[in-house]
């Protein structure tokens, strides 16, 4: 299993900006972002593909936020604009689908997790 370690996250108002980053342990393909807000299940954000670089969002984050990656340094972002008080979660990133969909695939690898606040 490939280890990743997400950074960036942090208290911000209601229609500021962060960046997540994360940084993985070696190569990966595909990635993905996932968040999960208290007391409720963790939800797909965001994922790209190695090859390609297609990229998936939820439609509650469509047009906020832009997910990339670099793979020279193995790292994945996830630039967030616009935020709302309703993406305040933990949010972590993924490697390893285990499938082709990558919206509805399950993972192998995760992060610890990092959290995101948006006061309104």
């Amino acid at each position: 299993q490939v280890q990743l370690v997400e950074s960036g996250g942090g208290l911000v108002q209601a229609g500021g900006s962060l960046r997540l980053s994360c940084a993985a342990s070696g190569r990966t393909f595909s990635m993905g972002w996932f968040r999960q807000a208290p007391g409720k299940e963790r939800e797909f954000v965001a994922a790209i593909r190695w090859s390609g670089g297609t990229t998936y969002y939820s439609d509650s984050v469509e047009g906020r936020f832009t997910i990339s990656r670099d793979n020279a340094k193995n790292t994945l972002y996830l630039q967030m604009n616009s935020l709302k008080p309703e993406d305040t979660a933990v949010y972590y990133c993924a490697a390893e689908p285990k499938t082709v969909n990558l919206v509805k695939s399950q993972w192998g690898s995760w992060g610890q997790g990092t959290q995101v606040t948006v006061s309104s």
